[in-house]
């Protein structure tokens, strides 16, 4: 391109190139479409003819050094339908001018690094490569429906408002990355519906002002570790990886990105789920609101996971389909109200809860205290009381005693599994008798049976009394009562002499007496520590 100054014309501009240039100074869009079918898809194979093509180095000029606009009009880049050859490249460059670019294909990589922006739109297109690290908007950057081969780099970019990836398509760059934004920060929304990737997505550190939306995403990497992986990510609302209504919002009729797409879909309609091939990293995260994983779909091989490790969120909605393979760790995890079904949790040896904390428990649909049991087992395949304690904790805190006491009965159960012989032998006794004190309606039907069969036995014996002038009136069931009891004094036991079978039995009420007592002032002092 001949030199040219700063908002002058260069000479040598193609027909193409004099429109966009004419259409920049009037804020008008520069359409190059043919209007034939087919013939407008970028995304298709067909070639695009020299009539559309526009130089790279022409669009940085006119964004970094075009003419002033008409009287009366702002000056902006619209331009639809463009082929641009050569590398755009306005890295560290201030660009005023609003832009939006539709349905354009790019020859090569985009360049923008720590460029400033005010809005940047690139609408449909397809880029190669997109280099945006340290990029600062004003207003929003939007890419929807865009294709870009070689992966986006958005490191410590700060977007002014709106980040709009929803339905770009991302292949993976040479270190394995559909998206690197690490450090990322954005002022308001990060809206990515619909978004495919086929590499890992980076988030680490990153900071969004309002709501993240992933709903009918698809993140793949079947090349590394994690198709998602955003540790550190603060999000003010909620972060929604949930499946997206396909059905048109109700009279929207909107030209404007997502372009009429529903939220969460009500049942019956139809959807697209969100899913995830690979593993998924929101350890230390911190979500102002809810973390949503309605109807999500996780696909991990044995050695990924999903994991949530030290994340904080007041609700943590886990209603997504069962991982088949992997595990999910919610260790140390702080959720003040846990939404979840039975069937959304991974079975034995698939979950890890290790401290982790929730407040209160609103499951969805039909999910009995058997099932909750059974997920807990399943989160410690070695015996640990910490989430039978909190399970307890909770359902006690919602007015559940009769089933907070199953669970600390279940934590009796599990733990007597790990003890000697000895001491697992008195565990079962004291399970078959009173069951640990969590049932004491059983000790005292025991002590009621005890009582009438010493009854009933001593009532067929008349024992000399030890000392005739001291002894009391002989009375059986005054007698077995007082050997039953260990602790009080009914003035009949030691005042007569027994003598063989009947000293036996006299020794053995003594004794349950004793086993009863004492397994009945265990499950009370349990029963007295509950709150």
């Amino acid at each position: 391109m001949a030199e040219a100054r700063a908002g002058e014309e260069p000479a040598d501009l193609s027909a193409a190139e004099r429109r966009m240039w004419e259409a920049f100074r009037t804020g008008g869009v520069c359409d190059l479409s043919v209007r034939a079918a087919g013939q407008d898809d970028p995304h298709s194979e067909r070639s695009w003819g020299p009539g559309r093509a526009v130089r790279a180095s022409v669009v940085a000029l006119l964004l970094l050094h075009g003419p002033p606009p008409v009287p009366g009009r702002v000056a902006s880049l619209k331009l639809r339908g463009a082929r641009i050859t050569g590398r755009l490249d306005l890295s560290g460059g201030s660009v005023e001018p609003y832009v939006e670019l539709q349905s354009c294909r790019f020859d090569s990589e985009v360049q923008i690094s720590e460029a400033r922006f005010g809005t940047l739109r690139l609408v449909n297109c397809v880029i190669p490569r997109l280099e945006a690290s340290r990029l600062h908007t004003e207003g929003d950057l939007h890419l929807p429906r865009c294709r870009v081969a070689r992966g986006i780099r958005l490191t410590d970019a700060q977007i002014g408002t709106d980040l709009l990836v929803s339905q770009v398509v991302a292949q993976r760059d040479s270190k394995g990355r559909a998206i690197a934004a690490d450090g990322l920060s954005v002022a308001q929304d990060f809206q990515g519906e619909m978004l495919e990737t086929y590499g890992e997505v980076s988030l680490r550190g990153a900071k969004v002002g309002v709501s993240m939306n992933l709903r009918g995403a698809r993140l793949s990497n079947p090349y590394g570790r994690y198709a998602l992986n955003a540790p550190q990510l603060t999000v003010e609302r909620t972060l929604y990886l949930t499946s997206i209504a396909l059905e048109p919002a109700p009279g929207s009729n909107s030209t404007t990105p997502p372009y009429g797409l529903g939220a969460t879909p009500a049942r019956g309609e139809r959807s697209r789920r969100f899913e995830c091939r690979g593993g998924l990293r929101l350890d230390d995260g911190r979500f102002g609101d809810a973390v949503d994983f309605y109807g999500a779909r996780f696909l991990f091989t044995d050695e990924q996971e999903m994991s949530l490790r030290r994340i904080q969120t007041p609700e943590f909605r886990f209603v997504g389909e069962r991982p088949e393979r992997g595990r999910v760790v919610v260790s140390g995890a702080k959720v003040v109200k846990l939404v979840d079904t039975s069937t959304s949790w991974p079975g034995p040896g698939g979950v890890s809860m290790e401290g982790f904390v929730y407040e209160n428990l609103a499951p969805r649909g039909h999910f009995p205290l058997s099932r909750r049991l059974d997920w807990v087992e399943a989160a410690t395949p070695e015996y640990s009381p910490e989430p039978y304690e909190r399970l307890a904790a909770v359902l006690r805190a919602g007015g559940e005693d009769a089933e907070a006491r199953e669970v600390l009965l279940a934590k009796q159960r599990r733990r007597r599994a790990t003890l000697p012989p000895a001491a697992r032998a008195w565990g079962h006794l004291q399970d078959w008798t009173v069951v640990y004190g969590y049932r004491p309606g059983r000790a005292a039907l025991w002590m009621a049976v005890l009582w009438a069969a010493g009854a009933l036995l001593f009532s067929q014996h008349d024992p000399p009394p030890i000392k005739a002038e001291e002894s009391p009136q002989w009375s059986a069931p005054l007698y077995a009562l007082d050997l039953l009891l260990p602790v009080i004094d009914l003035g009949q036991e030691g005042r007569w002499r027994l003598a063989g079978g009947w000293q036996w039995g006299a020794a053995s009420l003594v004794i349950l007496g004793w086993i009863l007592a004492t397994t009945v002032a265990a499950g009370a002092s349990r029963l007295l520590r509950r709150g």
